[in-house]
């Protein structure tokens, strides 16, 4: 939801550090790479419940996430790139919330709940892009992305901001998981229902 208004201004921010990355022959793939390793490293900080350490390499992860795109917009976008980036993305993301539901027994809860929400919301935009593609459907809102962006309420922005309050008030992250595992839900049957709604449109036409 947010993400189309903060993604210009990440991208302005890191537009210089990218033309150094370009500079000095660094690949959007190298970093997309680097990146996850960081972030993989926060699933073991939330583990042992250091959670502040967490927060610092998931932050550093959600950066070369930025970055990559922007290198790549600097020197050539390649598929395999994208493919990549998404990939690593998405398990980097159940992993963050995998670490918190082994950090403390009483995540575990809804620590598992909020994975299988994230099924729900990663599931519908990824279906929905494979057949944006081959119908040609314009990416309005993000037109520098490698795939159909498929909005909705839980996007990118949210779930950093989940984590990053769960990072810092771990004590409360049953209530901040289930509010956003509700979020994640609403996000899913919204992208179904537009989904539908827009594949049976165009096979109407057709």
């Amino acid at each position: 939801m947010l993400d189309k208004y903060l993604l210009p201004v990440a991208q302005s921010i890191l537009q210089p550090i990218a033309k150094q990355c370009v500079k000095h022959n660094v690949s959007a793939n190298q970093i997309t790479v680097v990146g996850f390793v960081i972030g993989i490293l926060s699933v073991g900080f939330i583990v042992s419940q250091l959670y502040l350490l967490g927060l610092v390499c998931i932050v550093l992860n959600r950066i070369a996430d930025g970055l990559d795109g922007q290198v790549a917009r600097l020197t050539k976008p390649t598929q395999s790139g994208a493919f990549l980036d998404i990939v690593l993305d998405f398990i980097f993301y159940q992993a963050v919330v995998f670490g918190f539901a082994f950090s403390n027994p009483e995540f575990t809860f809804w620590g598992v709940c909020l994975m299988l929400s994230f099924v729900g919301t990663g599931t519908s935009f990824l279906a929905f892009s494979i057949f944006a593609q081959k119908n040609n459907i314009e990416k309005i809102d993000y037109p520098s992305k490698g795939i159909y962006y498929l909005t909705g309420i839980a996007e990118g922005t949210e779930t950093i901001v989940f984590f990053v309050l769960c990072c810092i008030w771990p004590m409360y992250f049953n209530w901040f998981a289930a509010i956003f595992c509700l979020i994640c839900w609403q996000t899913t049957v919204f992208r179904i229902v537009f989904g539908v709604k827009q594949l049976n449109a165009i096979d109407t036409i057709k």
